[in-house]
């Protein structure tokens, strides 16, 4: 795991990509050269009653201008807060944080569903090997296809059938046919579970990216605890910090 660093980054700019998502990129002194694929930041507030960071994954990584790309849904206080900060000001993050994904050279399904879309972009710039970018959202509200289909193949599910196959990601596999050896994902629960369901039916590899709820963003809390299918040779039992031991997984280590 890399090293973290707690810094006072400087936003670059910011703009809504969809109706409540926002893209921010911030200039770091540090966090962006330790950055990769699949990895996460922890960002403060700056009301200081809101005193937990708030876990949100790097969605790109500019390592020549210092700089990460973060894309989160406004869902509460802190990240409403976010949404209206704008050029120039200072935030302060930690990371990078968890464990990002193990880069395969086989043919890849690359699998995002609504904001766990955004950690498998730096992944499919990362990936060198033949790609099949699978893309699920509500509606029509699509957001980051366009930069994904600069990296591979993109196929797009909407559980209301406005744009691309009407369903799920697994849907839009079935309905096109679509072959790989190894899957990396990010997203939903149940969209994870079926992902799961799906590699151990055709003997391929899984790679999830857990989305949980965090406190301290570090390990020390055990808020964000996952079952595991192993036990832990020193606790002797079967539990995983998403934070630190993840958020990525191999789907057979965890019960989900």
């Amino acid at each position: 795991m890399s090293r973290k660093f707690k810094e006072e980054a400087v936003i670059i700019r910011q703009e809504e990509i969809a109706t409540n998502i926002y893209s921010m990129w911030l200039h770091t002194d540090s966090i962006a050269e330790a950055a990769s694929a699949g990895q996460f930041v922890g960002v403060y507030c700056r009301d200081g009653s809101r005193l937990l960071p708030r876990p949100i994954s790097i969605c790109e990584i500019d390592k020549e201008d210092q700089a990460i790309r973060i894309v989160y849904r406004v869902t509460g206080k802190g990240t409403d807060e976010f949404s209206f900060m704008r050029t120039g000001m200072p935030l302060y993050v930690i990371g990078p944080l968890g464990n990002g994904f193990t880069q395969k050279q086989n043919k890849a399904f690359v699998i995002g569903g609504g904001i766990g879309i955004p950690p498998m972009l730096q992944l499919v710039k990362e990936l060198d090997c033949e790609k099949e970018i699978i893309l699920g959202y509500q509606n029509r509200q699509i957001f980051l296809s366009d930069q994904f289909a600069l990296y591979g193949n993109v196929h797009i599910a909407t559980e209301d059938g406005s744009v691309g196959t009407r369903g799920n990601v697994l849907d839009a596999v079935r309905q096109k046919q679509l072959q790989a050896d190894v899957i990396y994902a990010c997203g939903p629960m149940p969209m994870l579970r079926a992902l799961k369901q799906y590699a151990q039916e055709n003997g391929m590899e899984c790679w999830i990216s857990l989305e949980e709820r965090m406190a301290c963003g570090v390990g020390a809390c055990l808020g964000c605890v996952c079952k595991s299918t192993h036990k832990d040779e020193h606790t002797r039992v079967r539990n995983k910090r998403i934070c630190t031991e993840g958020p990525v997984f191999d789907a057979k280590e965890v019960d989900i």
